[in-house]
């Protein structure tokens, strides 16, 4: 008899955002006539950039041209970007080209990597955190049990964030193998400085760990003293992979292109994390097409650099009219200044779900419960940036509404 992943069995509910789609779907079904604002998945709404249209234009007609037609691409993504990514997106820090590896979005990558490590290593992940890290451990047999109790899986070492700790991580006491950190951080918006970034580092190499820093938002960074990639800590190198996506800051969601960060010194037992990575990736996975890889290699272009900033100022300027709007109202709320997320308390220690109920039906607004982020998300909720203006004007005037 055919025998199923057993693990599977135990992720929780459903997943957050198809739970929150249901909601929605059933809300509206039910109330036709509502206009509903969306302010909770992290999709973008502005166009791609013009000149990614322009290189996605020039490279179809290059499809259509039997000298110029490409087929298979390398697995790892066309040099020619991974050399654009070199050069600005690490300008003087230590990554090559062949360090670079192009994928379909940073989730596939933050789900495939885990693959090159042995199940008994031990995990941890922030508290809140982006659903993604604990599910692909459930599903790969390393979480253990979940606790219905404190709503743990036992085997996952969870770092608690919230604003008792100004949502700093504080460093295990013990040792853990693999370590998923997110800065900005999703879902609460707050950034780590230098210093603290630093004693990451220095925990991983006193103990031989990984980090698996997830990056996606670095380009919302406005704060000079915050680092964008983990690389700017010395000897980051050594213990860290790194993940980035197109995605938020030019928009890709639907065309689909990240990449991650493999250094060549990367190295655990005398073998290269880098040379596993690329056994794995050429065995399940075809690259990104060339289209969307031209249209990526755009964005390194004066114009591309204008465009993407533009955009970036916009979702910005989103998060400081919801921040403004809950201090004006007296919500306590973090985040927003480097990130497109404002993670905010709820008022009269109501219910994260029960927020969101309210909040879909007195005001029609949607957004994301803490408790779908983990245990210590329970008691707030995030809202996103990425909005028109005119709906985030609209979202604000009626949560004035009902507080």
């Amino acid at each position: 008899m055919v025998q199923l992943n057993n693990n599977f069995l135990k992720l929780q509910d459903n997943y957050l955002f198809s739970t929150i789609s249901k909601k929605v779907s059933n809300y509206k079904k039910n109330n036709p006539n509502k206009n509903i604002i969306n302010m909770g998945i992290g999709d973008v709404v502005l166009p791609l950039p013009e000149v990614c249209i322009e290189a996605m234009q020039k490279a179809i007609i290059e499809m259509g041209n039997k000298d110029t037609f490409k087929g298979y691409g390398p697995e790892q993504g066309y040099e020619f970007l991974r050399e654009k990514i070199a050069t600005y997106d690490y300008e003087n820090l230590p990554i090559s080209p062949d360090e670079i590896f192009i994928s379909d979005g940073a989730k596939c990558d933050i789900g495939r990597i885990i693959e090159l490590f042995d199940t008994n290593n031990s995990i941890a992940v922030p508290d809140p955190v982006y659903p993604v890290y604990v599910d692909t451990n459930v599903i790969a047999g390393r979480s253990g049990n979940f606790n219905n109790i404190n709503n743990k899986f036992e085997n996952i070492e969870y770092l608690t964030m919230n604003a008792e700790n100004n949502f700093v991580p504080s460093i295990p006491q013990k040792k853990v193998d693999l370590i998923y950190l997110c800065f900005p951080n999703n879902p609460t918006g707050t950034v780590l400085n230098k210093e603290e970034l630093s004693k990451w580092v220095e925990y991983a190499k006193q103990y031989n760990s990984i980090i698996l820093y997830d990056s996606a938002y670095e380009a919302f960074i406005t704060d000079p003293s915050i680092p964008h990639s983990i690389y700017e800590i010395e000897d980051a190198t050594k213990v860290a992979i790194e993940f980035r996506s197109f995605s938020k800051t030019a928009g890709f969601t639907g065309l689909r292109c990240a990449y991650t960060v493999i250094p060549n010194n990367l190295v655990i037992n005398n073998t290269k994390l880098l040379d596993l990575y690329r056994r794995l990736i050429s065995t399940k996975f075809n690259g990104v097409s060339y289209v969307t890889q031209k249209a990526a290699e755009a964005l390194y272009s004066f114009d591309g650099f204008m465009q993407v900033n533009k955009n970036i100022e916009y979702y910005l300027n989103n998060a400081k009219i919801i921040k403004d709007k809950l201090n004006e109202l007296s919500i306590s709320s973090f985040g927003g200044e480097n990130s497109p997320y404002i993670w905010l308390k709820i008022p009269n220690n109501m219910n994260s779900w029960d927020f969101f109920d309210m909040l879909l039906t007195t005001a029609n607004i949607v957004g994301t419960p803490g408790s779908g982020f983990g245990p210590t998300g329970e008691g707030y909720f995030r809202l996103t940036a990425f909005n028109s203006l005119e709906n985030t004007l609209i979202s604000m005037d009626r949560l004035e509404h009902i507080f």
